[in-house]
């Protein structure tokens, strides 16, 4: 699936990596002015080379959103260098990584204010500005397919933190639909990035027990991705895509 996106700015947040890369890349292509966000500015600049190069537009903004303060300068700085943003993928996350009751009191608060509070300050943020614009807006969360299936491998904070995106989802869907900005969400199940990388080397290989015996491509997630941000799900709003390539069958 195509979508013309021109005249539209998106911001991306966790684009340095993995499935947030793919998305930066995926949104520019379609012909939107790409703010790529992230932590790491080296990251920051090999992304924003890598859209330029193919004569697509995009801007760096270094945001950490687990912090409040970056939040709000990369979400002015966005408007000014680009204008008002119309969409915004909340992809940013980290894991957990260990068992419920072992885990510290910073990692929880790590993972809560990545996961669950960054996505909710990003979208009010960007809603802020659209309502006061009089714009429309699309809104894609990444949520998990831990959300809905949990099998005990140690990340039950981050199934519960994608649950919660799901949720926000939904909710926000209801908020804003009067504003015309939707709110949807992917869930993806396992597909290869740096994340799933530091998985499959505490659990070894995952694979043998999905029917088709596979990561998931990112390449997967552009059609779901396109379409959600495209004038074809105008009617689409508070609902979770869910994309698992059949692993979470049972």
């Amino acid at each position: 699936m195509t979508a013309d996106l021109s005249g539209q700015v998106a911001i991306v947040t966790g684009a340095t990596a993995g499935l947030g890369t793919r998305f930066a890349q995926v949104l520019a292509a379609a012909g939107a002015k790409v703010a790529v966000t992230g932590r790491r500015t080296d990251r920051i600049a090999e992304v924003v080379e890598s859209i330029t190069a193919t004569g697509a537009t995009a801007y760096g903004v270094q945001l950490d959103v687990s912090d409040p303060a970056s939040i709000e300068a990369c979400l002015s700085e966005v408007s000014q260098q680009l204008g008002t943003p119309q969409i915004l993928v909340n992809n940013a996350g980290i894991p957990d990584a260990a068992r419920a009751h072992k885990m510290s009191l910073e990692l929880v608060d790590a993972v809560l204010d990545t996961n669950v509070r960054g996505p909710w300050l990003m979208s009010t943020g960007v809603a802020r500005q659209l309502i006061a614009a009089e714009l429309p807006g699309r809104i894609v969360n990444i949520s998990s397919m831990s959300a809905y299936h949990y099998s005990g491998e140690g990340a039950a904070l981050y199934a519960t933190s994608k649950a919660a995106v799901a949720r926000m989802t939904e909710t926000l869907a209801v908020e804003w639909a009067r504003n015309h900005i939707n709110v949807n969400a992917i869930a993806p199940g396992a597909f290869a990035s740096e994340m799933m990388d530091g998985m499959l080397s505490r659990m070894g290989d995952i694979t043998q027990g999905f029917p088709r015996k596979r990561l998931g491509d990112p390449a997967q997630l552009d059609s779901t991705l396109l379409y959600l941000v495209s004038p074809d799900s105008e009617a689409v709003t508070g609902t979770i895509i869910k994309v698992d390539d059949g692993q979470t069958h049972r």
